[in-house]
């Protein structure tokens, strides 16, 4: 199935000519009938001289009814434009094209409806009016068919242009990620919630998962297109979705139906304008459509030809989406802007919206993916594939691939000279250390994942044992007193809160010289009281205390450590000063959560 909307002037008879097309009558509410005005949307179908089969969406041509309007054009990627070869190009003719020009829409047809009541030289002007207000969109080259729903004259030529149109316009792609906007929502009996959409790309199927709105799952009971049942719809499509266990009342026009997992939410973006007023003298809230959505919205200009969009709530918007802004409050488009970035860089100093400025002039259409990579450092390929970047098949020129992970060569640098720094200065203040932890080295280094630190640690030729990072070649020599120190290891491992005597530890050669180079080398950990323990203690502490009923006593903290006060008391204390637990009184504690 293809699928194309209708748009023009209201009264203009683009529903009488859909009727003409299709046989079918496409106002669906009482009101419109009575009125003779299409106030809603409206759906009908027929086939096509090729055989192809096409759905309608009738649009109102009201002003007052602009916002669904733009809900049935929005997701459709052809249309029927519709002017009246008696009265002419009028206001919301103006109206309707700037929203196609402002949704990038390129392929359609127009057609001059009601010829019997205009001559030829009317006809002619008419045409000639209408080739000139489409001249800078993307219909400029769009055929002009003379058509009268009434007397049936060009409805046979209609047909034919829009058959050549359909097969001009580029072929979606079946096996992409499901966006399908909702435009409807009712209640069948017997059935239950029903939503209704254009499907633009991707295929549903009965028993899918899908994510409305991005977060809660649905599942698909059933199918329909053209009131005939399906178990496999594809692209481009009216489809009727069945939802298991929905209310209807739960789901409104502007809500999405999502393939999980593969769309950002996004709630700040950087767009740039493709038409209407500059961005600068836009005011500082908007109405953004999208879809069949109509989302409230910040604006900060950069400049007249970009801007930093706040929305009132998430989309799943990628990259190169056609967004209309209009004013709150009024019924004609103010500008068309396509998006630029779904994850923009916060603005927290002074001259960053000047940068910005900048950088967004410098982005050609499509994005940038060395740009991207570099100023995050690194970026998964999967992650700008979800953003709606044409990704190739290896990473770009000035960076290397770990995974999935594409990072910036510059970028590894910075890291490898950061980590080395950071790996020399502890060696020089604890030379008797084993070396920079690997939290440490994650702490000091804020990478986007932790699997990245391998890939740094190469960079700078560290050695690693145990967990411990340090220069080639350095080493911790404990001299005299390794023997003591692998005992206390070896016996704590084995009971890991029965800490050796003093005269235990005197014994093995232990004195406080010692025992403070073990704990530099990161061999022990001392507590008040000379209680020794092994540097995971608190660790291993903190697991046995959280299983406790909460809050525990002292007595109760000893028997779960298995320990005796002398140890337990100091170790409960370091707990508190390092803020893992909290004293309540002076018997009880809880762990912090």
């Amino acid at each position: 199935m293809d699928v194309i909307a209708t748009a023009g002037h209201v009264d203009h008879g683009k529903s009488t000519l859909v009727k003409a097309l299709t046989g079918m009558e496409p106002d669906r509410w009482e009101e419109e009938q009575r009125r003779g005005l299409t106030i809603d949307l409206g759906f009908v179908w027929t086939r096509l001289p090729s055989g192809r089969d096409v759905a309608f969406v009738d649009v109102p041509g009201h002003e007052r009814f602009m916002g669904n309007m733009l809900a049935g054009v929005g997701p459709a990627p052809v249309v029927c434009f519709v002017v009246a070869a008696d009265e002419g190009w009028q206001a919301q003719s103006a109206d309707h094209r700037d929203a196609l020009h402002a949704l990038g829409i390129r392929h359609g047809v127009i057609a001059l409806t009601r010829a019997d009541r205009a001559d030829e030289a009317r006809r002619a002007e008419v045409a000639a009016r209408v080739r000139h207000e489409f001249a800078d969109t993307g219909l400029g080259d769009a055929p002009i068919v003379t058509v009268s729903a009434r007397t049936g004259e060009g409805l046979n030529h209609l047909r034919a242009a829009l058959d050549e149109v359909l097969a001009a316009a580029p072929t979606p792609d079946p096996d992409t990620r499901v966006r399908l906007w909702i435009d409807r929502s009712f209640t069948v009996t017997g059935a239950g919630t029903v939503v209704t959409g254009t499907l633009p790309a991707g295929t549903l199927s009965e028993d899918d998962r899908l994510a409305l709105n991005g977060s809660r799952e649905v599942t698909v009971r059933g199918l329909h297109s053209e009131n005939e049942p399906h178990r496999s719809i594809g692209p481009v499509s009216r489809v009727a979705v069945n939802l298991r266990g929905e209310s209807a009342e739960d789901i409104h026009r502007g809500d999405v139906l999502l393939t999980p997992g593969v769309w950002p939410q996004v709630s700040t973006l950087d767009v740039r304008r493709t038409m209407g007023v500059p961005l600068a003298d836009a005011p500082a809230e908007v109405i953004v459509h999208v879809g069949t959505a109509a989302v409230e919205a910040g604006l900060r200009p950069f400049g007249e030809g970009h801007a930093r969009l706040t929305l009132a709530r998430p989309l799943p918007l990628v990259l190169g989406d056609r967004l209309v802004l209009r004013s709150s409050g009024a019924r004609s488009v103010l500008a068309g802007v396509q998006v630029m970035d779904v994850d923009p860089p916060a603005l927290r100093r002074r001259g960053d919206g000047h940068r910005r400025t900048a950088s967004l002039l410098a982005t050609p259409v499509g994005g940038d993916i060395s740009a991207e990579i570099a100023r995050r450092g690194a970026l998964r390929r999967a992650d700008l594939e979800i953003m709606g970047f044409a990704v190739p098949d290896g990473p770009p020129q000035g960076a290397v691939a770990l995974r999935d992970w594409w990072i910036d060569v510059p970028q590894l640098g910075r890291w490898r000279d950061t980590l080395l720094a950071a790996v020399t200065r502890h060696a020089a203040a604890r030379p008797l250390a084993a070396g920079l932890s690997r939290g440490a080295a994650l702490s000091v280094l804020s990478l986007p994942d932790e699997s990245l630190l391998g890939l740094v640690i190469a960079a700078a030729k560290l050695e690693q044992a145990d967990g411990l990072l340090r220069l080639p070649g350095a080493r911790v020599d404990l001299g005299a007193a390794e023997a003591g120190v692998a005992s206390v290891e070896k016996r704590l491992a084995d009971a890991p809160f029965h800490a050796p005597e003093a005269h235990d530890l005197q014994e093995l050669g232990l004195g406080p010289k010692e025992l403070a180079a073990a704990e530099r080398a990161g061999r022990l950990l001392r507590l008040d009281s000379g209680v020794i323990l092994l540097p995971d203690a608190p660790d291993v502490a903190l697991a046995r205390l959280r299983a406790l009923e909460q809050p525990f006593t002292t007595s109760q903290a000893r028997r779960a450590l298995d320990t005796t006060r002398r140890v337990a008391i100091p170790l409960l204390e370091h707990l508190d000063a390092t803020g893992q637990t909290v004293r309540l009184d002076a018997g009880h504690r809880r762990v912090k959560q």
